[in-house]
Formats: C-alpha cells, sequence, structure tokens
C-alpha cells in the first residue's frame, strides 16, 4: 500500500474499540496495530475515571496520550475540548472540538460542544456556522433553526433572522414561541404594526391566554400608544382580574402618562396578590431607590414594604426588605422591629445582624447591642464587624476590658477596608486611655494612624488625651490643626485645637479657636469651661467667672469647676 493511500484512507477512518484483534486502523501518516489500540482504549477510560474524580489535569494526560498515538482519536479530542471548556479556557477548546467535527463531522454532540464555546466568546458568525452544520445533519430539529436565528438576531442581522424564521413556519407551522422569537425582531425594526397584527392574530386564536394581551400592550406602549396600551390590558382583566401582571403592566402603562396615584392602585394591587413571586416584588422595590429622595417615592415605596410582609408574612426576606426600606427612611425603630422578625424567621442571616448591632449603636441602646451581639457572635463568630460593635457597647457602658478583648478579636481577623481596620486600632486607643494605659493608648492610636493618616477622630482624640497628659505638644497641635483641616466646623475639634494651644500658652490663639467652638455649638459646657481658663490666662478676670458660671448652668460638674467659681480664679 503505498503511503499516499495510507493519508487517504486516514482522512475518512475514524477510530472505534470494537476494531476485529489485529485488524490495523489508518492515521495520518501511521498505522496502529492491536497493542496499540488497547493502549488507546486503556488510556480512554483512565482518563474517562480521572475525570469523574475532578482530576482534570490527570484526566487531559491521557487523553493526550492517546493523541500521541492516534491523533484522529475524535472522542479524545472531544473529551479534550470538554474539559477545556469547563475551565473557561475557551481557545483550547475551540481548538480540540473544531478538530474532532473535522474528523467526525456527523457527530451532533460535538457541534453542539463548539457552539457553547462561540456563546461564550460571543463568535455569533462562527456560531450561525455551526447551527448551519446542525441543521444538515438533524433538519428536523426546531431548536437549532430558532438557535441560528437568534445569533442572527443578537448581531442585528434581522432581514436574515426573518428568513429563518419563515423556514420555521414552512417546516414545522406557525407557533406561539415564532409569533413571539418575530416579535422581537419587529420591535428592533420598529415594526410595531407587524408586531401588533401577529399578536391580535394569535388572541383571536386563543381569547382566553392573558400572556398575548400581555405582550400587545407592550408593543402598544413601546410605540408610545399609551392608550391602546389601557384598552388591551383592561380586555385582559376581563378575563382574569386578579392577573398580577396585568396590575403591573397598567401600573408601567399610567406612569407613562404621569398618572402616579393610578400607578401606585394597580403596584398595591399586584403587591397584596401572593402570586407574584416575592423577588419580582423585591426588584421593583430596589428600582425606586435612586428616585428615594423624593418624598413621595419614598412614602410608597414604604407602603409597598409594609404590602409585601403581609402578603408573605412566613418569609424572612419580606421584612428584611421592609427593614432596609424604613432604615433608609430614617425610620430606625420600625426598621429594627422589621429587621428583628426577619431574624425570628431565620437567624442565619448575617447582614441583617449587622444592621440591627448598627441601629442599636446609633440609638444608644448599648445594653441591647451587647444582647444581641453576643447572640450574632454566637451564629457568626469570624466577622470582624460583630466584634466592633459589640466592642462599642461595651465601651460605652465602661467595660474596657471586655471592650479591648473583642477589639483584639477583630483586628486578629483578615480586614480588608484599612478605613475600619484603623476604626478598629482608634477604638483601642481610647479604651486602653480610659484605663489609664497610656502606652498601650499611644500605640493604638499610632497604629490607626498608620493605616489611615487622615482619620480625623484618631486626630483629634490622640491630640486632646496628650493635651491633658501635657505630652509631646508640637505633635498634638499638628494633629488637631489636621483634623480641623479635614473636617471644618467641627465643635468638638475645634475645641481640642484651642484646648492643645492653651496647653502650649498660646492664649491668643486659643481664643480664636474657642470661639469658633462655641458659634458652632454655644450650649457644650466642657467648652465654656475652656473659654473661662483661656479668657482667665489673658487676664479678663471677669469674663473667665461669667464663663465659668455659664458651664456650670450648662451641667458641668466637677471640684475643680466649683473652686474656680468659688476662688475667681484658675486652677490647673
Amino acid at each position: 500500500m503505498t503511503k499516499i493511500l495510507v493519508f487517504l484512507l486516514a482522512l475518512i477512518a475514524t477510530y472505534s474499540f470494537a476494531q476485529k484483534k489485529n485488524a490495523p486502523v489508518f492515521v495520518v501518516g501511521r498505522v496502529i496495530n492491536a497493542e496499540d489500540s488497547l493502549k488507546v482504549k486503556d488510556l480512554f477510560y483512565e482518563g474517562l475515571r480521572e475525570k469523574t474524580k475532578q482530576n482534570f489535569a490527570e484526566s487531559g494526560k491521557n487523553f493526550s496520550q492517546i493523541l500521541e498515538i492516534d491523533p484522529s482519536n475524535h472522542a479524545a479530542l472531544y473529551e479534550l475540548a470538554s474539559l477545556h471548556h469547563s475551565q473557561n479556557q475557551e481557545k483550547e477548546a475551540e481548538k480540540y472540538a473544531r478538530n474532532a467535527v473535522t474528523v467526525s463531522p456527523e457527530n451532533k454532540w460535538y457541534w453542539l460542544l463548539l457552539a457553547d464555546v462561540y456563546k461564550k466568546t460571543r463568535n455569533l458568525d462562527q456560531l450561525t456556522l455551526v447551527f448551519d452544520e446542525l441543521i444538515k445533519i438533524n433538519p428536523l430539529e426546531e431548536d437549532y433553526y430558532f438557535d441560528k436565528a437568534n445569533a442572527l438576531f443578537i448581531q442585528n442581522k434581522n432581514e436574515d433572522a426573518e428568513k429563518v424564521y419563515e423556514e420555521i413556519e414552512k417546516r414545522f407551522g406557525s407557533s406561539e414561541g415564532l409569533i413571539t422569537a418575530r416579535q422581537r425582531v419587529y420591535q428592533q425594526q420598529g415594526n410595531s404594526g407587524k408586531a401588533s397584527s401577529d399578536l391580535e392574530s394569535l388572541i383571536s386564536k386563543n381569547p382566553s391566554d392573558v400572556r398575548n394581551y400581555l405582550n400587545l400592550s407592550e408593543v402598544y406602549l413601546k410605540s408610545g400608544d399609551v392608550n391602546k396600551t389601557i384598552e388591551t390590558l383592561n380586555r385582559a382583566r376581563a378575563i382574569n382580574p386578579n392577573d398580577p401582571f396585568i396590575s403591573l403592566a397598567l401600573a408601567d402603562a399610567y406612569k407613562s402618562q404621569g398618572k402616579s396615584a393610578e400607578a401606585f392602585t394597580e403596584l398595591k394591587r399586584a403587591f397584596s396578590d401572593p402570586v407574584l413571586s416575592i423577588d419580582a416584588k423585591v426588584q421593583i422595590m430596589l428600582s425606586f431607590l435612586p428616585e428615594f429622595k423624593d418624598p413621595k417615592v419614598r412614602t410608597e415605596t414604604v407602603a409597598l414594604g409594609a404590602i409585601l410582609t403581609q402578603t408573605h408574612p412566613s418569609e424572612a426576606k419580606s421584612y428584611s426588605v421592609y427593614g432596609d426600606v424604613l432604615y433608609q427612611d430614617r425610620q430606625l425603630e420600625k426598621a429594627k422591629v422589621a429587621y428583628k422578625k426577619a431574624l425570628e424567621l431565620d437567624n442565619q442571616k448575617y447582614p441583617i445582624w449587622e444592621q440591627v448591632l448598627s441601629i442599636e449603636i446609633n440609638q444608644r441602646d448599648f445594653a441591647a447591642a451587647i444582647i444581641d451581639g453576643e447572640e450574632a457572635l454566637s451564629f457568626f463568630p469570624n466577622q470582624a464587624y460583630l466584634y466592633f460593635y459589640t466592642a462599642i457597647a461595651y465601651a460605652q457602658t465602661k467595660k474596657h476590658e471586655k471592650a479591648i478583648s473583642y477589639l483584639k478579636n477583630a483586628a486578629s481577623l483578615e480586614v480588608e477596608d484599612k478605613t475600619f481596620l484603623s476604626q478598629i486600632y482608634s477604638g483601642l486607643g481610647d479604651s486602653y486611655n480610659n484605663l489609664k494605659k497610656f502606652k498601650e493608648s499611644d500605640q493604638s492610636y499610632e497604629k490607626a494612624l498608620q493605616i489611615n493618616p487622615d482619620n480625623s477622630y484618631v486626630l483629634n482624640n490622640y491630640a486632646y488625651y496628650l493635651s491633658l497628659r501635657n505630652e509631646n505638644l508640637d505633635r498634638a497641635a499638628g494633629m488637631s490643626k489636621r483634623s480641623n483641616e479635614l473636617e471644618p466646623d467641627n465643635a468638638s475639634f475645634e475645641d481640642t485645637y484651642a484646648w492643645v494651644l492653651f496647653k502650649q500658652k498660646k492664649f491668643k490663639d486659643a481664643r480664636v479657636w474657642i470661639e469658633k467652638a462655641i458659634r458652632h455649638n454655644k450650649d457644650n459646657p466642657t467648652q465654656l469651661e475652656h473659654y473661662g481658663d483661656i479668657l482667665y490666662n489673658l487676664g479678663e478676670k471677669d469674663q473667665a467667672l461669667e464663663q465659668w458660671k455659664l458651664a456650670k448652668a450648662k451641667g458641668e460638674k466637677s471640684e475643680i469647676l466649683d473652686k474656680k467659681i468659688y476662688e475667681k480664679k484658675y486652677i490647673e
């Protein structure tokens, strides 16, 4: 046999494991003997075993070894293509799949895999050609025609897509699926007349199918004919008065006319129907969030949230979403009630626990935050925010050792948010300072600033505590000045800077900043006492006494303040 004949036979031969014993199988440029045939068989089944164990690398090695022996083994080519496709290695998958269909062009599974690759890579030109081949293999498979038409439609080749739909109608007859598919083409072409006439034809054949009325109403709405939209939907409502999708469609139509009251009435009707899924309702509510600054939108969204909980009372999601809406509307107490109801139904929703603790801290209900924080941590012991919120509650109730323990736990977890990590060390600095562990406090503040040099809260607190100890006043002044640059007009920060300047005996500068602080918060007793101290050191003793008395009247209570007033002089 000549080499040319061997080559020609190789082009048409396909490998089979069921070859007769000792019968040679011809491949490009070589002959496979019985020993090679058995080896290929073993490698193939070993490759399949490794594939079922998800050992994809080992599986691929076996199939690759088959190709070294038998380059035209289409089964191995297909398996390699499938392996690469499952790992999103589409370039390699395409190469092997194309080789497989070249060797075995009648195998539909090889072409379907190649189609999947082209869908994933959005190679629509090639995808169309693949469906041409699949149609040749099985011209009675209607789905192949629809898939080809869809690929053409995505490429905006509407005329070519319409030709495929004509072929479908010719071969398989008209159907609802065909008319629906054609609708997309008509609407993309702006051919609302053709779209509506096809749908009216469907309605005349099956007048009880509400879906056709909904599709027709959408055509009219997109073409700007709102009156026909509403007329069509009312025809549908006469058939099925309780269909929530009719209500949603009417809500869109009324909204396009600016009839917000009518639109809201239809939305409430749809939300009151349990047939409409909770997920669909949640998506509708989320769509309102960009307009949430509008008080009317907020009011309506809150009302829909209440209906959601009434319609789906056993769904944690309904209370969670309602809580989110109330939270956005700053109705914190009601939001907390909704969140807690959600947790009664499902206590494994971590974000809800975090929201509850956030509200309780905001409300300064620290006792509740400790109870809820401990319970949340029993379910989610590796969540840094839960430790942080619970630590804040402990610190605010003067349990600083406990707060430090929880803050250390938070810091030990992998916290990627640098701003949050800085807040954790800031909290450590505050609690250590309250325990008069100044070395540890300073180290914590320095760590916080190392992570986030512009943490204004740390800059202010660290500066103030250094000034109280008369330590490193130049550093304190620099930090306090920076905090005021970051947050101008913050009375607390201005008071701190005034006090640091006072400690540096820069009394005139201190007066400028304490007066700024009082302008922004005239009733703070600590600031008024500081103002008196500064005035006294500027020689304005009567005015100083007046400020000390005012501080006492505003609620400042200390033996030193009483002594200042009694002795009419500044006391360190």
